[in-house]
This record gives C-alpha cells, structure tokens and sequence, in this order.
C-alpha cells in the first residue's frame, strides 16, 4: 500500500473519530439541558421563555412543550382544586346555620303541647332537617378527601383505644334499642389514621344498630401478616348475596331497608378512606341470620 492510500485511510479513521465525537457531544449536551429542563420542572420554576428555541434540537423543543403543557395542566389542577374548596366552604357555611335553626325550632316544638297530627308533622320534620345534615356533611367530607383537600395521615398504632372509643359512642344507642354491643380486647397494632378511621368503624356500628332487632353487636381484630382485620359482626337482616357488592355504591339503598333513615352514602365513604389509608373492606351476610364488615388495615 502506498502513502497516499495510507493518508487516506487515516484521514478517512480520523474523520469518523470526529462524528462520533461530535455526535457524543450533541447528545450530551441534549441529555444537560433535559435534565436543567426536569430539574426546573421539579422545583416549580420551568417556564418555556427560559429556553431558546433556536438553540435546541429538536427533542428538546419537543421536551421543552411537553414539560410547559405539563405545567399548565397542573396549574389548572390546582386551580380548579381551590375554586372547589371554596365552593365547598361554601356551601357548608350557608347551610349549617339554617340547618341548626331548623333542628333546633323543630325540637322547640316537640317540647310544646301540640294536637298529635301536629305533633308527627314536627317530629318529621326534625327528622328530615337531621338527615339533610347529615347528607350536606358526608357530601362535603367527601368531596374533600376526592379533591385532595382531607389528607390521611396513617399512623401505626394500638386497634383498642380505637375500638373502644367506637364502643363508647355507640353504647347508650344499642342499649335503648335493646342490645348488646360486645368489644373482645385486643393488643393488635396497624397503621391508620385515627380519626377517619374512627368515622368508618362509627358508621358501619351504626347501620349494625339500625339494622339489628334483637341479639348482639360484636367487635374483634384479627392479627395477619401484613394485615390487621377489624370484624364487625351483627345478628341482624342480613344482606341477600344479589346485593352485596353493590352497598358500597355511592347513594345505593336496598329496597328492603327504604323504610329506614339513610341516605346512602356511608359505606361509599368508609370505603373511600380506607382504600387511601392502603386497606380494603370486604362484607359476609347471610340473609336473616346478620352480617359481618371486615375491615383490613396495612400493619
């Protein structure tokens, strides 16, 4: 081989060691300004002007507008989650006051002597302002934990100061109707947050009491690996099986329970939170025997 073919292959050897240089160099520098790209997308502070166009390639002109898409979407996420809140203060604030009036001017009434048409008139109508509270404070709790505004906080902790508190709120209710309601003693530990989770097992005490004639109310954990299971069990109606994984729906009444106060949308809400606290609640009935909750909180 001559020089001049030597010379060649050499500049032709050097000439690709200078592509792909090059070319490391582009993608290189492409990876840095990604990167400054993510790292102002993390701290808040992307925004499109900060970049020149006509100095990016064209996958980080790409990037850039999906990051700026991006951020505006999450702006207006949050927006619209403030415009909600508000909204929801709102509507809570305008309606507690009329509604304690209403309680309260209805229960002046009962004390009155009254003809006993009258009477149910008024006694209906505490009724319904009672439950017409209560259907503005779960819609409002509700749609404070799907909008983000309500944030669990889990924590792990000993089931029976929950357990007995629930025990303590619902003792004198069960008794007046003529039940027993039976907490067996426990020293198993989960992670929940106490307050909603006392609202869960309060709300699914309260529809056992409702829905039981006669007989007993147990509460009882069970200890698992990686869970820890809260048993509510009744000897009340039951619930038929064709309706089982329906009472969890939002607004779902069965028709054999109409006759009953409610609004249906307790269990819906008691499901809502456990699921965000990493739990799960499952149902076993047997129609005129009762039924049994099964609350499954993460250890």
């Amino acid at each position: 081989m001559n020089k001049t073919g030597i010379v060649i292959i050499l500049l032709c050897f050097l000439a690709a060691v200078a592509v792909v240089l090059w070319e490391r160099r582009k993608v290189r520098k492409t990876m840095e300004e990604i990167e400054r790209m993510l790292d102002a997308a993390m701290t808040g502070s992307f925004s499109e002007t900060n970049f020149d166009e006509s100095q990016l390639s064209a996958l980080e002109t790409k990037f850039a507008h999906y990051l700026s898409a991006a951020e505006a979407s999450s702006r207006n996420v949050a927006q619209e989650k403030d415009r909600i809140k508000s909204l929801i203060a709102d509507i809570s604030h305008q309606t507690k006051t009329p509604i304690a009036n209403l309680l309260l001017y209805s229960e002046l009434l009962m004390e009155e002597t009254l003809p006993a048409s009258a009477k149910a008139n008024v006694e209906a109508l505490y009724k319904q302002s009672e439950k017409l509270r209560f259907l503005i404070d779960s819609l409002v709790k509700l749609s404070r934990l799907e909008n983000g505004i309500i944030s669990l906080v889990p924590q792990q902790a000993v089931l029976q100061p929950l357990l007995e508190s629930v025990v303590e709120q619902y003792a004198a209710k069960a008794a007046e109707k003529g039940l027993s309601l039976r907490l067996h003693d426990t020293d198993i530990s989960a992670t929940f947050d106490m307050k909603w989770t006392a609202e869960v097992l309060a709300n699914i005490v309260d529809n056992a009491i409702k829905y039981t004639a006669h007989g007993t109310i147990r509460i009882s954990a069970v200890s698992y690996e990686m869970f820890a299971r809260i048993d509510i069990s009744d000897t009340g109606s039951g619930i038929p099986e064709t309706e089982q994984t329906k009472i969890f729906a939002r607004f779902y009444r069965s028709k054999a329970v109409q006759e009953q106060e409610g609004v249906g949308i307790g269990l819906y809400l008691a499901r809502q939170i456990i699921t965000g606290e990493g739990g799960y609640i499952k149902v076993a009935s047997v129609s005129g025997k009762g039924s049994t909750f099964s609350v499954f909180l993460p250890k």
